[in-house]
């Protein structure tokens, strides 16, 4: 599904009308009418009950105003306030605020302080808030008095219903600088906004609803979209056939380069994920004293065993037979419990320019790289890294604040500047092509947040990419599979006692659940 920004919906907006020839107060007849359809279906009954409609001067007020006549027709009593003045209001929104007037419904203006107590008797009795005040063109705080009016609307524990987005919420950033409305729902018109799937943005909209206005498919489709919402559907396209003459060497061979003593965890969880994704072939190079351990542990990897540091780590001596290694590989995945240690930093900085197959870059291997980056100027093979955003504030150079702050940008600029695929982990992981594209994620939950969990996820993506998909399908796909997994362990163990091995288990699950979507 395609994830646009204000100005992007905007300009659809402004074809369909030009282009089409959809009148403007037709969409917003339309926009409403989808408003009072999620209404219905919270309220139930909607004859006698008690609406509050809170409405802005601009387009989102016209809708407010089309939401207000249907549910008045319907037999509610629908009390609308305004943040403004009615000869404020212009366009499409004044016609249907004069339909209203017409109908002889009483507009309340709520936009000075004496207004207050009137938002508080009306917020005592309502059953449902309708918010209609500010759109997606909103940016910055809301003034003061708004400010007290959104927070009496939070404080009410009404369901609120937020007209295609919560007013004081920026569409592109998801940001919040002041006072919020925390809709219980909020149905968004055409294509979700940005904004709203991501942190904190996601959690002030509640249940999004994605509400058809009659904005022609094939319109939207011309307008190259690059930004995607990861659905079950969109991935369940992204996946490769296997084909009934298939033999194992048509499926990939990946190379797993990882662990050392004490994270030898990492190795097992990595390679087992590599399998579990449909991979063919799984070769595992891990440090020589790990080598029989590792021959016990896994049944279906095979094991390299590499020259190791006195700290049974792996040593800059081993490059050479890596880059061997990699000849007979399609893909590799580098870095899952390899360690800090200096001399084995060096050597994932010796190896990755010498590599000419797709490396995913996890863990300690982006640690090798914080400071220096130029190392990635060298790779001439696509690069996938998955940095977590402590990870990432190192490797760019700023706070985590910074990163969790600007999630999108961040990812998009590192992307652009040193040309790898970025899969910004955490909270609505967000992944950001070589090629412009972004991907945000809409699995996964809290309970993911623990050991190994990470490893997974990089064994996932490496087994995709060996499988034939581009690097960033191949990303985008693999975060959605994996936060599928943890939600599926979730909903069976909790989140609290999730493990990674839980996850890396409920894979085949996943892809079979996709395979029939």
């Amino acid at each position: 599904m395609f994830l646009v920004t204000a100005e992007e919906m905007q300009n659809l907006d402004k074809l369909t009308i030009d282009q089409v020839g959809i009148p403007g107060v037709v969409l917003m007849e339309n926009a409403g009418l989808q408003v009072v359809k999620v209404i219905k279906e919270i309220l139930g009954e909607v004859p006698g009950k008690q609406v509050a409609v809170f409405a802005g001067k601009g387009n989102n007020g016209g809708d407010g105003f089309v939401i207000a006549r249907h549910l008045l027709n319907m037999g509610a009593e629908v009390k609308v306030l305004l943040n403004g003045e009615p000869a404020d209001i212009t366009g499409d929104a004044k016609v249907n605020l004069n339909i209203l007037q017409n109908m002889g419904q009483k507009i309340f203006t709520i936009n000075n302080s004496n207004s207050l107590n009137i938002v508080k008797l009306t917020l005592v009795y309502t059953d449902l808030i309708v918010d209609a005040v500010f759109g997606t063109g909103f940016k910055g705080a809301v003034n003061d008095h708004m400010g007290k009016i959104i927070s009496l609307i939070n404080e009410s524990g009404k369901p609120v219903v937020a007209v295609d987005i919560p007013s004081g919420l920026e569409a592109n950033t998801g940001q919040v600088h002041g006072p919020c409305i925390r809709a219980t729902h909020t149905v968004t018109f055409g294509l979700p906004k940005l904004g709203l799937t991501i942190h904190p943005g996601k959690e002030y909209a509640g249940q999004l609803h994605i509400a058809d206005i009659s904005i022609p498919p094939d319109l939207v489709k011309k307008q190259n979209f690059n930004k995607f919402l990861l659905t079950k559907e969109l991935v369940a396209q992204m996946l490769p056939k296997r084909h009934s003459q298939g033999h194992k060497g048509d499926y990939g061979r990946v190379l797993v380069v990882a662990g050392s003593e004490g994270l030898t965890g990492a190795a097992v969880l990595t390679s087992t994920a590599v399998l579990k994704s449909g991979a063919g072939l799984a070769t595992l190079a891990v440090p020589r004293s790990l080598h029989d351990l590792m021959e016990i542990k896994l049944t279906e990897v095979m094991t390299k065993p590499l020259p190791e540091t006195e700290k049974k780590t792996i040593s800059r001596d081993a490059l050479e037979e890596v880059i061997a290694l990699t000849e007979s590989a399609d893909v590799v995945a580098l870095g899952p419990g390899i360690s800090t240690e200096p001399a084995t930093a060096g050597f994932v900085r010796d190896l990755l320019p010498e590599l000419n197959k797709p490396v995913v870059i996890d863990a300690d291997g982006l640690n090798a790289l914080a400071g220096n980056l130029e190392v990635l100027k060298k790779i001439e093979a696509p690069v996938v890294i998955t940095p977590h955003p402590g990870e990432m504030a190192r490797l760019a150079g700023i706070k985590t604040e910074e990163v969790q702050n600007n999630r999108i940008e961040v990812a998009r600029e590192f992307a652009a500047n040193w040309r790898v695929n970025v899969v910004l982990k955490g909270a609505e992981t967000v992944i950001a092509g070589v090629d412009g594209s972004l991907f945000v994620n809409s699995t996964g939950n809290p309970g993911m947040a623990t050991g190994g969990s990470g490893d997974v996820l990089t064994g996932v993506i490496a087994g995709l990419i060996g499988q034939g998909l581009a690097p960033v399908r191949a990303a985008a796909a693999g975060v959605f599979i994996h936060g599928y997994a943890g939600d599926l362990g979730a909903l069976e163990k909790g989140q609290a006692g999730l493990l990674a091995g839980d996850i890396l288990n409920l894979l085949p699950k996943v892809f079979r659940e996709l395979e029939g979507a």
